[in-house]
């Protein structure tokens, strides 16, 4: 069976019943089509015209109009009443709407490498939780690249090139690629000439790269020379590398953030430092939307100026 309604067929729905419950319940709480026109900053013939159709569609009288003022009849003081608390209702909705645009609060969920993740990101969370007690963070750690458009995550932190050209992105930094080695093998890496040298050594390949093994160094921005490595180490992860290369079993290349710590304290050294690799950058990637949360964009301002304070002051030791 079908539902029926008590409202007159053909009345009208939606946010042109709310508006004119606006328009009627300014003219009621002022007593004048006039005074409820100026305070809504329109003209009185509107406020009239859309009072009058309000009746007219569900047929009844809601206001009494004499010379002197309008009053509700018994019926549109009823129908105020409800008005006016549904006006209150969107009216704190419009408000908690603006305040959530503009305070960050509720749940965050971002995505990062797990090397870039447990040096910068984390310790960026823990910031960011304390300067906003409102929000909470949940971060996936990941070496694969997770696809932001197959779930809820709202930020993702991409290191190196950026593949995904149908996502905005916003850059945060940058990072430098460097050939290290342990102190141990200083007495081999001292032997060498160049980049090419290199492939007389053990190598750590790191898996999780497209190239792990053939790297393109340059000197001067004229000479440039290609490392094709043999490596004697596979490892799928970015911290495991650095481990292997802390133990002396191998030299590889890795990101400036996740050496800056072990080079200024002398458990790792930069392999022929007149050489470098390609810089690569630090982005953050979002889903495709034309507004950002106040969370989102509160952590992305944390992150990059505590990116660039990273930058600022790590500069790794030469060998």
């Amino acid at each position: 069976m079908a539902k029926t309604h008590n409202r007159t067929e053909g009345a009208p729905d939606g946010l042109g019943n709310l508006r004119r419950l606006a328009y009627f319940a300014a003219v009621v709480e002022t007593g004048s089509f006039t005074a409820a026109a100026d305070r809504l900053g329109i003209t009185k013939s509107v406020v009239s015209q859309q009072v009058a159709r309000l009746e007219r569609d569900f047929r009844t009288s809601l206001l009494v109009r004499t010379t002197r003022k309008v009053q509700a009849t018994e019926t549109g003081q009823a129908f105020y009443l409800r008005c006016a608390v549904i006006l209150r209702e969107a009216e704190q909705a419009f408000d908690g709407l603006a305040d959530s645009a503009a305070t960050p609060a509720g749940l965050l969920r971002l995505t990062a490498p797990h090397d870039y993740g447990v040096d910068v990101v984390v310790p960026a969370i823990a910031a960011f939780t304390e300067r906003y007690p409102a929000c909470k963070v949940n971060a996936v750690l990941s070496d694969q690249t997770l696809d932001i458009m197959s779930g809820n995550i709202e930020v993702a932190i991409r290191v190196g090139w950026l593949a995904e050209t149908s996502l905005q992105a916003r850059k945060i930094g940058t990072f430098r690629q460097l050939l290290v080695a342990a102190p141990s093998m200083a007495a081999r890496v001292a032997q060498l000439a160049g980049p090419r040298d290199v492939a007389s050594l053990p190598f750590v390949a790191n898996m999780a790269l497209k190239e792990p093994l053939t790297w393109s160094f340059s000197r001067n921005k004229a000479e440039r020379q290609i490392l094709s490595a043999q490596a004697a180490i596979f490892l799928d992860a970015t911290l495991a590398v650095r481990e292997a290369v802390r133990q002396g079993a191998g030299v590889s290349v890795l990101p400036d953030y996740a050496v800056a710590a072990d080079l200024a304290a002398g458990h790792l050294v930069e392999v022929l430092p007149q050489w470098q690799l390609p810089a690569g950058g630090i982005h953050a990637v979002f889903p495709a939307a034309r507004f950002r949360p106040a969370k989102v964009r509160a952590f992305v301002d944390l992150l990059q100026a505590r990116e660039l304070e990273r930058q600022l002051a790590h500069q790794p030791s030469a060998y």
